[in-house]
């Protein structure tokens, strides 16, 4: 399952991070971000382990996704070392997402 990362935990679960870090930026009202959430949550059962998988409400959390630019939901920012090293913006497949995780995890 996928875990809930806030402006509280951020540095702490994605900033210090060991394993590369999956984030997606959402809210309750927005429906691309409800067509990637089942996605998420595979991901997060998938790659266990591998890559630590969370999402973000923006609606309760506003710091982070102003300090990373969120203009746009769903975002899903890939963070290495506690730096954003790749972005997706909307509904993108499982596939898309796979393809921009895998070189984090080699």
């Amino acid at each position: 399952m996928a875990q809930e990362f806030t402006d509280g935990n951020f540095e702490e679960e994605v900033l210090k991070s060991e394993t590369p870090v999956l984030v997606d930026f959402w809210a309750v009202w927005c429906g691309p971000c409800k067509m990637i959430g089942p996605i998420v949550e595979e991901l997060a059962t998938e790659l266990d382990g591998k890559v630590k998988v969370g999402k973000m409400n923006v609606d309760e959390n506003s710091n982070i996704p102003a300090k990373y630019g969120i203009r746009s939901i769903p975002t899903l920012l890939i963070f290495k070392d506690g730096e954003v090293v790749d972005k997706l913006v909307g509904a993108v497949p499982k596939n898309n997402i796979m393809s921009k995780l895998e070189p984090q995890m080699a």
